[in-house]
C-alpha cells in the first residue's frame, strides 16, 4: 500500500500562512515620506483667467465673486466658447481642507478645461 505522506506539505503551508498574515497588512498602508520643499523656475504668465478661493471657502472669476459652482460653470462654459484650447489658473488658500479644493478642480474639469495652472507663492 502506498500513500503519500502530506505532512511535510502541510507543514510548509501553514508556515507560508503565517508569513502572509504577518506581512499583509503592512503592504496595505503607504510609506511615510517628508516631501521636499523646494522652488521652481517662475513660468511666463499669460493672460489666462484665474479661479481664486479663498479661506471662506468664496470662490473667485478673476476678481469677481462666483455665487455657486453652477456660477463657476457657467462662466467656464462661456469662456471655453470663445476660447476652444482654454487654459485656467487655479489658486487656493492653504488653510482650505483638501476635499473642496478638489471639488472646485473637478467642477473645472468637468466644464471642459483641459490645462489647470496651479499658482503657488514661491520659497523663501
Amino acid at each position: 500500500m502506498a500513500d503519500i505522506n502530506v505532512t511535510p506539505f502541510v507543514d510548509v503551508m501553514l508556515v507560508l500562512l503565517v508569513i502572509f498574515m504577518i506581512t499583509a497588512p503592512l503592504m496595505q498602508h503607504g510609506m511615510d515620506l517628508e516631501l521636499p520643499e523646494e522652488s521652481t523656475e517662475t513660468v511666463e504668465v499669460k493672460d489666462v483667467p484665474t479661479v481664486s478661493i479663498r479661506s471662506n471657502k468664496t470662490i473667485y472669476w478673476n476678481k469677481e465673486k462666483m455665487a455657486t459652482l453652477m456660477t463657476l460653470t457657467e462662466r467656464l462654459t462661456g469662456y471655453l466658447k470663445k476660447q476652444k484650447d482654454g487654459a485656467v489658473y487655479f489658486r487656493a488658500d492653504r488653510s482650505l481642507d483638501y476635499g473642496f479644493v478638489i471639488k472646485v478642480m473637478a467642477t473645472i474639469r468637468r466644464a471642459g478645461v483641459q490645462n489647470i495652472g496651479m499658482m503657488t507663492e514661491p520659497s523663501q
